[in-house]
């Protein structure tokens, strides 16, 4: 089973998250971000992921520190739950829309981080979420779980159909990239490590 389970305590933030890659898409979520809770959950269920996530945060501040600590902790899992990457599929793409708006999403767990993120929102904010902090939280997952990500809204103007079609849109090509083919050789590269 390609689970994890991993804990982030800082002065901002006190995370605990559980990891299942293989799982059914269930979920417990409680950031104290509402909007956040729903990504995650939709997260989750659109990749058939388990997650069980808990976070005390100092949103009396602003969400920036939950965002991309959630976006770390969530990342460090995703390499922990890969474990030692033999036979996975690596590639993921998923062009989704929601309603009005379509985003398109490729990655490459290879072991070598960057986001590509191409967005533009109409407002500040989406209930208590920074709009700005999806970038960031695909930042944190991205670099803390060795993914070569990239992010691009096509269209849309609603823009909470376009950050729900970019978790859903990630979700999608995370779970092809990391499943399991065992047709491939043990690790899917040439240098032989990702």
């Amino acid at each position: 089973m390609r689970c994890s389970n991993v804990e982030r305590n800082t002065n901002e933030t006190q995370i605990s998250l559980k990891l299942d890659l293989d799982g059914s898409g269930k979920s417990c979520v409680s950031t104290g971000i509402g909007f956040l809770d729903h990504m995650l959950t939709l997260f989750s269920k659109h990749g058939r992921f388990d997650l069980d996530l808990t976070c005390k945060g100092d949103i009396e501040v602003d969400c920036h520190h939950t965002v991309e600590d959630v976006g770390i902790v969530l990342g460090e899992a995703i390499l922990q739950a890969l474990g030692d990457k033999k036979q996975i599929t690596r590639y993921g793409n998923c062009s989704l829309p929601m309603d009005e708006a379509l985003t398109q999403t490729s990655l490459d767990i290879s072991g070598r981080p960057y986001l590509v993120f191409n967005a533009k929102f109409n407002s500040f904010k989406t209930g208590e979420f920074e709009t700005e902090m999806t970038e960031e939280f695909f930042k944190a997952v991205a670099f803390n779980a060795g993914l070569t990500l990239h992010i691009n809204m096509q269209y849309g103007k609603n823009d909470h159909h376009i950050i729900e079609s970019m978790f859903k849109g990630f979700a999608r090509a995370l779970k092809q990239a990391c499943t399991i083919d065992k047709s491939i050789d043990g690790i899917p590269s040439t240098k032989g490590v990702l």
